[in-house]
């Protein structure tokens, strides 16, 4: 069992440093209903910070697969009054947001996946305008805890409590929440800025990517944008760490300009069931094929959600001895595996990756080069062998990565 005294320190990491909530302000806080005691800890941590009011939004896998069975399209893609009411509610008090993650990667097995997409693509044109105007005004971080089916597939010879632990034992390790969490964090938040710092000193217009399994690709990078790392600041100054855990120097690519084909490194889980060993090729930036062994309609659904959905909105670096793929766990799951290696994502970028971001309207950013989507799906390439190449504006190249690690 895991002692109760490193799940408060885990908790705390998760407010204090994950979200950094503030006196006064709301909590919302998502979470599975698996863990509830867990869900305590970090409702008390909260109010512990200031928090003026902390929400806890249950979530429970199997509901969402009853939903999709006897839902109407129409019905499922429904905004109603309340909810949008909801909505400005959120946009005037700026909430911080904590996401538990804990989905099964597995979870969502059988479920319909082509009338889920279709209710999602009838909803997400209705709340655009809302997530347009939340974004970069609002603190929030998303981490994991186990949930039973997560736990087995990660640990599957494991009778059920003992997976739970281990998995325990594995997230507490790579969010470096073993021992003082805090001082841990406040010194990888400045390893993570000084090499962001050294990637953004060398202004970068484009990144080459070769490795044995086949990868092939080069990518552009846009004049005006930043690798960013760690921690990051709302428009209202606020700072937060986003992911625990994290390892990631990523950017924002410039949309339509990558070319070539990359290979899967890891398990991609998507909407609740898993994507394995497969490519994606690109000309003038799009998605033009896919190939997976396992799951190719889902793929192929998730690249055509929407015209955004085929182009890329972010490319991350990740050394290949980061603590996460040291640990030679497979988390099955984004947050943590793709903290464990290179990645790319397919869908929206980040505006705040743009210089002075804050000056443009949100409708103003496709027309700079970023992306936009209804999807931002990670998917991790990088091996260790992954060599990354960067040329700068005069055209000289400079080795990014070598043998799938940091050369600069």
């Amino acid at each position: 069992m895991i002692l109760v005294r490193r799940l408060k320190e885990y908790a705390k990491l998760i407010v204090r440093v994950g979200a950094n909530v503030k006196k006064g302000q709301d909590v919302i806080i998502f979470a599975s209903v698996e863990q509830p005691e867990f869900v305590e800890l970090v409702v008390k941590e909260a109010y512990k910070a200031g928090a003026r009011k902390v929400e806890v939004r249950w979530q429970y896998q199997p509901l969402a697969k009853t939903k999709v069975k006897y839902e109407r399209i129409s019905t499922m893609a429904e905004i109603t009054d309340w909810e949008k009411a909801r909505f400005e509610h959120q946009i005037k008090v700026k909430p911080v947001r904590i996401y538990l993650e804990s989905d099964d990667p597995n979870g969502s097995k059988g479920i319909n996946q082509r009338k889920m997409a279709k209710a999602r693509q009838k909803s997400y044109p209705i709340i655009k305008k809302y997530i347009d105007a939340m974004d970069n005004h609002y603190q929030w971080t998303i981490a994991g805890i186990p949930s039973s089916g997560w736990a087995k597939a990660v640990f599957p010879d494991l009778p059920r409590v003992q997976a739970i632990d281990a998995l325990w034992e594995a997230i507490l390790l790579t969010s470096r929440a073993n021992g003082d969490a805090i001082k841990n964090w406040r010194e990888h938040n400045a390893n993570l800025e000084e090499k962001s710092g050294k990637l953004n000193s060398l202004h970068l217009t484009r990144l080459e990517y070769r490795a044995s399994n086949g990868t092939n690709f080069s990518v552009g990078l846009l004049p005006n944008a930043r690798f960013l790392a760690g921690g990051e600041h709302t428009l209202e100054g606020n700072f937060f760490n986003p992911n625990i855990p994290s390892e990631e120097c990523f950017t924002t690519p410039r949309r339509g300009d990558a070319e070539g084909i990359v290979y899967s490194s890891k398990p991609l889980s998507y909407q609740g069931e898993v994507i394995d060993n497969f490519s994606v090729r690109f000309e003038k930036g799009k998605v033009v094929e896919v190939h997976a062994d396992k799951n190719q309609a889902l793929l192929e659904q998730m690249v055509k959600m929407d015209e955004g959905a085929s182009y890329l909105g972010e490319v991350a670096l990740v050394p290949y001895d980061s603590p996460i793929r040291q640990s030679g766990i497979i988390f099955q799951n984004t947050l943590y595996d793709e903290n464990a290696a290179c990645h790319l994502a397919l869908g929206a970028g980040f505006n705040n990756c743009i210089e002075d971001y804050q000056q443009y309207k949100p409708e103003e950013f496709l027309g700079l080069g970023v992306n936009d989507s209804m999807i931002h799906v990670d998917f991790m390439i990088g091996t260790k062998d992954l060599d990354i190449d960067g040329i700068t504006p005069d055209g000289k190249r400079i080795a990014i990565f070598r043998q799938g690690n940091w050369a600069i």
